[in-house]
């Protein structure tokens, strides 16, 4: 159960981010989405799924730390990647209650533009978050260091996905038993 919650959660959290993030405001605008709307949405939808995905994580650490095979299995890199994804999300929800105090959607806003002009390597990047909250800060930075520490840890099985997703094409041969 805890596999499941939590890949779910994190699946649409990484889905979340990517749409909500990186669709330009011109879209959203010609849509009629207001920013108040969009920030009252993900707060939400990311709300759900964070939630999802920590009940997920901490029943996989739980049974990583408590089950002596697990235990005796696990790198320290292992545990390591667990913890940091746990501070990952529970910055995430924490989020949640900053951006209750203000549901205008300037904060998200910015943040939109911030994560708009790193992925088209701008370098005025910056200058968009200087202003945001520090749990914002602390999420961005324990969220975009996972992708450092990604490659030496079991989080490299994320590419196997991709493989098993083509493999639902493939074509299949039926194979009777002799009789």
């Amino acid at each position: 159960m805890g596999n499941i919650l939590f890949h779910v959660g994190v699946l649409g959290l990484f889905f979340g981010h990517l749409v909500g993030l990186l669709t330009p405001l011109s879209v959203w605008e010609t849509l009629g989405v207001t920013h108040s709307f969009k920030q009252v949405f993900a707060m939400t939808a990311g709300g759900i799924m964070g939630s999802l995905g920590l009940i997920g994580l901490l029943i996989l650490l739980h049974r990583r730390f408590a089950n002596e095979r697990l235990a005796a299995n696990s790198t320290w890199r292992d545990k390591l990647v667990l913890l940091w994804l746990l501070a990952t999300l529970v910055l995430g929800l924490s989020t949640i209650a900053v951006s209750a105090q203000h549901l205008d959607g300037h904060e998200m806003v910015l943040l939109m533009t911030w994560a708009q002009h790193v992925v088209t390597f701008r370098g005025d990047a910056a200058q968009y978050i200087v202003a945001a909250s520090p749990i914002f800060k602390l999420h961005l930075f324990m969220g975009m260091s996972l992708f450092v520490i990604f490659p030496f840890t079991r989080l490299v099985h994320v590419w196997s996905g991709f493989a098993a997703v083509s493999y639902l094409g493939r074509a299949r041969q039926l194979v009777r038993p002799r009789r």
